[in-house]
């Protein structure tokens, strides 16, 4: 679906398509445990967010240098803006790579040449945005946050991601709070499958601007009724949702309750190499699944610009949101 939209959920990691990493691995002198593209992607098949970051985290091995990273954010920019993305909000995970030996400076340097070529080559703005290993220290996020300092000017917010159950966001206080002092924005995993009291944890102790899921906010009234009159933005991913279990088929996906409730949703794809699509492939899914009328899907594009951090450019916003108004449907 061509609608104009942002996407504020996305990993770079998450877009490694096989054919790229066979690829990658061949120039890195890296060997992988499938004979074929087709051997990986039958691999795609997950019980739950761990067995899907087992794989997520082990084909990370073929990103080495500056060069494959911007391959891949290029990679995805051209499959974005094929199914209207014009604005992107980035996450990546530095400390996946550092623990390999990649520096944190390759893994940046090498996404910025992308993205700072994104609107020319593309059509499409973009931020970045550091997100740290919830299963890993605090102490490891300070240090990660400390090694990214002389990089600050190109990263526009922090987040937190990985695996969510025994890992609340209480426990990284003191790196956002590090993080709010340096003026950097502030997004975070909750509500996947962690409880609803995660996301208010993640409002209320990392003072978070969105919560990137959220889906369970549905199963605490208060809190649904807390986030609508706040206007906190959800960044759902249906398609990563059916993958990862968390709901049984796309058809028992509650975002309909969700919009009907007035909660600021909006549609993204997570990981789309491993969960099926990309942007647009969401929004086709929703609207084919969940029997979603056009201006359902109007609403959903424009709360993606609303809920982008484009605050220092509202002409630009501004632009996009003018963008949606005039898309006309099929």
């Amino acid at each position: 679906m061509h609608l104009p939209k942002a996407e504020l959920h996305l990993h770079i990691e998450g877009t490694l398509e096989p054919e790229l990493a066979f690829a990658l691995a061949e120039r890195n002198g890296v060997t992988l445990p499938y004979a074929t593209t087709d051997d990986l992607r039958r691999a795609y098949q997950f019980e739950d967010l761990q067995s899907f970051l087992d794989l997520y985290y082990a084909l990370m091995a073929v990103l080495r240098t500056e060069e494959d990273f911007t391959e891949l954010a290029d990679a995805y920019l051209a499959r974005a803006a094929a199914q209207g993305v014009r604005h992107a909000e980035i996450f990546f995970d530095p400390q996946a790579h550092t623990a390999r030996g990649v520096p944190i400076g390759t893994v940046i340097e090498g996404l910025s040449r992308a993205l700072e070529r994104s609107e020319e080559t593309h059509g499409i703005s973009t931020q970045l945005i550091l997100c740290f290993l919830r299963d890993l220290s605090a102490e490891a996020a300070l240090g990660t946050l400390d090694a990214a300092r002389p990089y600050l000017h190109r990263i526009s917010a922090i987040g937190l991601d990985s695996a969510e159950v025994g890992h609340p966001p209480a426990k990284f206080r003191e790196v956002y709070e590090a993080a709010t002092a340096l003026g950097l924005r502030k997004v975070a995993h909750a509500g996947e499958e962690g409880p609803p009291e995660y996301i208010r944890e993640a409002l209320d102790i990392l003072g978070v601007e969105r919560i990137d899921h959220g889906l369970r906010c549905m199963e605490d009234p208060e809190l649904v009724a807390r986030l609508v009159a706040d206007r906190v933005p959800l960044t759902l991913c249906p398609l990563s949702n059916v993958r990862l279990r968390t709901v049984d088929t796309l058809k028992d996906h509650p975002l309909p309750e969700m919009m009907a409730a007035g909660l600021l949703c909006t549609v993204n794809s997570d990981d789309p190499a491993y969960f099926g699509g990309y942007a647009g492939d969401n929004f086709d899914a929703v609207r084919d699944a969940l029997a979603l009328e056009p201006e359902q899907l109007r609403t959903l594009a424009r709360n993606s610009f609303e809920a982008a951090f484009l605050d220092h450019d509202e002409e630009r916003r501004a632009r996009y949101l003018s963008e949606v108004e005039a898309y006309a449907f099929d």
